[in-house]
């Protein structure tokens, strides 16, 4: 039977999926989930739970970039090991998803953002997908963005998104909340290291101002924010959490839905964002 259907006496599922932003951290989160792999397999069951299966992902992530905003309209996925220095095991793992060719048709047309016939997931995709949607069954349609572009400039492009939720597409941005590679390489700090006085302060101040609901702070978050360079020397790990949150809209207060920082410094907070966010909260806890 159709998801969208329910037969009488039955409470139709509602489809309409919160937006989303997830830390995926180091690569190996694919090998050894930790406490965040092991939370985004629970948030793999939950939405399959009480939304039931996507129909596409939209995926945002810090490492598919381009001179502008694109879509990925390859009709096949395969995983994209961008990244050096890892055990060989790693590099063994697959993950083949589709593509979605015909969403990125329609939101070309929608949002005049041009298509590529390209496939390919980065790590902060499809390490993130492999333990929320294991099996690989779910079409994926990766949209790249420039990393020249401001904050406010990225909520204003998710804010063009929300009639995806309406469709049962799932909105899914991964970067991290905190990124500094060279304090990881720093004295090589285990993973379970003692977090950082200056990691969390960033963290909690973009879960304040999240919560007060103040995107001016947010979008200006290299200048307010507590150790703001050190945190993000540089914009991409963060700026696909301004995606997700312009597609939740701008006037719901968004919930942290997971915290926790790995290597001392490297936070790996998530969050929902939307009419669908307090649901999420609400499900996850259940």
């Amino acid at each position: 039977m159709d998801s969208n259907h329910h037969r009488p006496g039955e409470t139709a599922i509602d489809r309409r999926f919160p937006a989303l932003f997830v830390s995926h951290g180091s690569p190996m989160i694919a090998l050894e989930p930790g406490q965040t792999g092991r939370f985004l397999q629970h948030l793999g069951r939950t939405l399959d739970r009480d939304w039931g299966r996507p129909t596409a992902v939209l995926a945002i992530s810090a490492h598919t970039t381009a001179r502008e905003a694109v879509l990925l309209g390859g009709a096949q996925h395969e995983a994209i090991y961008d990244f050096g220095g890892f055990p060989a095991e790693l590099y063994r793992l697959r993950y083949d998803a589709p593509g979605a060719p015909a969403l990125a048709q329609t939101l070309s047309d929608a949002l005049a953002l041009p298509v590529i016939d390209h496939g390919g997931l980065d790590h902060g995709i499809w390490t993130a997908m492999r333990h929320l949607y294991p099996d690989a069954d779910v079409p994926v349609l990766p949209l790249a963005l420039t990393p020249h572009a401001t904050p406010a400039q990225l909520m204003a492009l998710g804010g063009q998104l929300p009639m995806l939720s309406a469709q049962g597409v799932l909105v899914l941005a991964t970067g991290s909340i905190t990124h500094n590679l060279h304090l990881l390489m720093r004295g090589q700090p285990s993973e379970d290291a003692v977090e950082m006085t200056e990691s969390h302060a960033f963290r909690q101040w973009i879960a304040d101002r999240s919560a007060a609901l103040d995107w001016e702070a947010l979008a200006d978050y290299r200048q307010q924010a507590p150790h703001a360079a050190l945190m993000h020397p540089t914009d991409e790990h963060l700026l696909p959490w301004y995606v997700a949150a312009g597609a939740g809209g701008l006037t719901i207060q968004p919930q942290r839905i997971h915290q926790g920082a790995t290597f001392g410094c490297l936070g790996m907070d998530a969050y929902a964002f939307g009419p669908q966010a307090l649901r999420l909260v609400q499900a996850l806890a259940a």
